[in-house]
């Protein structure tokens, strides 16, 4: 009897599937070059700002809407991490994107930023309308050009961030209805200001990470006792905010209820847990944020229908 011997795949049979295994890490890195999460909750405002709008919604108008500002927003993001990929490199939550990990090439990231934002502002222009397509150009400049390179220098940086944060919804609204009113402008308040405490809790806890990577935002460069007192007004106003839709015509009193109810539950679920470490309190209220959102949008949604 002949000793049995491993079998060893052929040299061509090895390259291929490392090459297989490349090529389907590199296109996974392109897509979360787009960072998808970021997005989807994008495209929900948008068609928040749409369903909302007091006027018919023609169902094509929208996709094309929605395709062009997920094109938009997909840019926006590809051209952060261009930006950003030395700092992302020096962050636990971060160093595994696309570029600091080495799976996508930086020019790569660059090139399909540029593409996307050229594909998506040509489709809301002229596609949808000229006013989605400057709403589009206004959050892709003032997120890329200002708001990124803003971050290294004040933790004020969020305010301007929380502009490009808070247009998808004007976006929604200006395709259905073709202007930007106080109904809308109420929209974009109220994603504003959420969007405050909601990135304020963040740098909280990971305050450390943000100073690590000379990022200024509140958590890396204010005491731990002024970015919760940040966070209490901020959130004060997020739940004050909730009630503006209401003196522009928009909403209902089954939503003004909701609003209260909303906002009584995120103020109880804060002090409720206020005495945990600055860490976990504040990841709590971060997490807090996302269904209170949920639940204005939706609101102002079900009275509109």
């Amino acid at each position: 009897m002949h000793a049995s011997k491993t079998e060893r795949p052929p040299p061509l049979a090895v390259e291929t599937a490392i090459s297989t295994r490349d090529l389907q890490g590199t296109a996974l890195g392109i897509v979360q070059l787009t960072k998808p999460a970021v997005t989807r909750l994008v495209m929900v405002t948008a068609v928040g700002g749409a369903l909302v709008a007091p006027s018919p919604i023609e169902p094509l108008r929208l996709v094309v809407t929605l395709l062009g500002t997920a094109m938009v927003v997909g840019a926006a993001n590809s051209l952060n991490m261009f930006l950003e990929r030395d700092v992302d490199a020096l962050m636990e939550r971060t160093r595994q994107r696309p570029l600091p990990s080495g799976r996508v090439a930086p020019e790569t990231a660059l090139g399909l930023g540029v593409l996307s934002a050229v594909a998506g502002l040509a489709v809301l222009s002229f596609s949808v309308s000229p006013l989605t397509g400057f709403l589009a150009a206004i959050a892709l400049l003032s997120y890329v050009l200002v708001y990124t390179p803003l971050k290294r220098v004040t933790p004020y940086a969020l305010h301007v961030g929380a502009v490009p944060g808070a247009i998808p919804p004007l976006i929604g609204y200006a395709s259905v209805t073709g202007r930007v009113d106080a109904q809308a402008l109420s929209l974009f308040a109220v994603l504003f200001v959420w969007q405050l405490p909601h990135f304020i809790a963040i740098s909280l806890f990971r305050r450390d990470e943000y100073a690590r990577a000379g990022l200024r935002v509140h958590g890396a460069v204010r005491s731990v006792d002024a970015t919760r007192r940040a966070i209490w007004v901020y959130s004060t106003l997020m739940i004050l905010v909730g009630f503006v839709p209401l003196w522009v015509g928009l909403g209902s009193a089954t939503y003004a209820l909701l609003a209260a109810v909303a906002g009584v539950a995120f103020v109880a679920f804060a002090l409720a847990t206020r005495r945990r470490t600055a860490a976990l309190w504040a990841r709590g209220v971060f997490f807090a944020t996302l269904p209170y959102l949920v639940l204005i949008y939706g609101g102002l949604v079900a009275a509109a229908w």
